[in-house]
């Protein structure tokens, strides 16, 4: 068996698992079908291995290319480290940064990051994907992840760049309208904007050392936080929302804050990206302006 490695196969075999499909594979790799399936059979007659399997309605991954997948995974990230190691030392940013964020916190947060980064980087290209799928960066060749919340364990590296705080909103007609408010208590008697994902909503609410769940049915319950916001400026009900949405519509007088230091606990956010030991340029760039906003809120 011939073992000499070629990196342009391996990331050939690499695009077809992860996106499933030779025609998509061909499309990121700016290449045709017939190509791609050319490339991948020589690799199954040097290898002398069946790397996937083929039938006219899918393709899967067979028991020996799943290795190899996972095997050649792991080397190309270690080139392309060795080589953000070399393109380290000019320190200019430069290349394709591909990206991934919730949807939401994406655009509203993120976005303003990127827009940032792209006046100051004139050699560098973004690529953003918004989901609120968790993106397995390390298999879909992504090079930086922002996540909102606890961690998964994983080996992968991570820089916290800051948190999320909450805050209790509503419109001041609302409130001009609505039964007194005065404690956390008083919310059993108003109108409820929550956000869920699944089950029951309820709000979890810490103040110091004192904590409150707010359990009642909400008047209604989306499962988006511009949604939430969106009915809480129409007058609907008091809405827990993020404070760096939410303060520059009380500075408008669009909505007023209520029960000042009852909130959720804080959410953190991570950079999640593959190794902080040989970071290129372009993502340790990005991370280090990310951090730069967050402090500056």
């Amino acid at each position: 068996m011939n073992t000499s490695i070629d990196l342009a196969e391996m990331r050939t075999f690499v695009a077809v698992v992860t996106d499933g499909s030779f025609t998509t594979a061909a499309e990121r790799l700016g290449t045709d079908k017939a190509r791609v399936s050319r490339i991948i059979r020589r690799m199954e007659e040097k290898l002398s291995a069946q790397l996937l399997a083929r039938s006219t309605r899918r393709l899967s991954v067979t028991e020996v290319g799943r290795d190899y997948f996972e095997r050649a995974v792991s080397i190309l990230t270690a080139a392309e480290a060795a080589e953000a190691a070399v393109a380290h030392q000019s320190g200019e940013p430069r290349g394709l940064l591909k990206i991934t964020a919730g949807a939401e916190f994406g655009t509203m947060v993120v976005d303003g990051w990127i827009a940032e980064f792209l006046r100051l980087a004139p050699k560098v290209t973004v690529e953003a994907e918004y989901t609120n799928r968790f993106v397995d960066i390390i298999h879909e060749g992504v090079d930086i992840a922002v996540r909102v919340g606890t961690l998964q364990d994983s080996g992968l590296s991570a820089r916290r760049l800051g948190e999320v705080m909450y805050g209790l909103y509503a419109a001041p007609d609302y409130l001009r309208r609505g039964p007194a408010l005065s404690a956390v208590s008083d919310l059993e008697h108003h109108d409820l904007i929550m956000k869920t994902s699944r089950g029951r909503p309820s709000w979890t609410l810490v103040n110091g050392p004192d904590t409150e769940t707010i359990a009642e049915s909400p008047r209604a319950a989306v499962n988006s936080i511009i949604g939430v916001k969106n009915l809480a400026l129409a007058g609907l009900g008091i809405a827990q929302l993020p404070r760096f949405m939410a303060e520059p519509l009380v500075a408008d007088g669009a909505l007023a804050c209520v029960l000042p230091g009852w909130a959720e606990i804080p959410a953190p956010v991570h950079a999640v990206f593959a190794s902080s030991r040989y970071m290129d340029p372009k993502v340790r760039s990005f991370v280090d302006l990310c951090l730069s906003a967050f402090q500056g809120r």
